[in-house]
């Protein structure tokens, strides 16, 4: 079953994020349009930790997007960067803080780093040599 934007921003863990710069530290909120009604979840990133509250508060970043996008960036059905490009959702504020979240979001089913693909092909050329 698919995770709702809502449920994945709920369950989001509390504990230390690596994939997030230590020097990084702001606000964002998400303001998700549903049938006429927002909801707003709100973020504070800082000391590589993500907490979640519900909160309409002005925000260093504010992100602005139907369910259905929010819940497919839930869901890693959908890349951050497409919905912008595709402006499928409106951004004001510190455009840094949007590769934050771009962080924050599961990438694609089976992905994997650019890094670790680098990796195993050089292994693999090792290994034939």
């Amino acid at each position: 079953m698919a995770t709702t934007a809502a449920q994945f921003l709920q369950h989001l863990d509390t504990r230390r994020r690596p994939d997030l710069p230590e020097t990084t530290a702001g606000t964002l909120r998400l303001d998700i349009r549903s049938d006429g009604c927002t909801e707003h979840w709100y973020l504070t990133i800082a000391d590589q930790h993500v907490r979640v509250t519900r909160s309409a508060d002005d925000a260093d970043l504010v992100v602005s997007a139907s369910r259905e996008i929010f819940d497919q960036l839930a869901n890693g059905q959908m890349h951050l960067a497409v919905a912008l490009l595709r402006n499928e959702l409106k951004v004001r504020g510190n455009l840094a803080l949007l590769m934050m979240l771009r962080r924050i979001f599961p990438g694609p089913a089976g992905a994997r780093h650019p890094r670790e693909l680098g990796q195993a092909a050089l292994a693999r050329r090792e290994t034939r040599s």
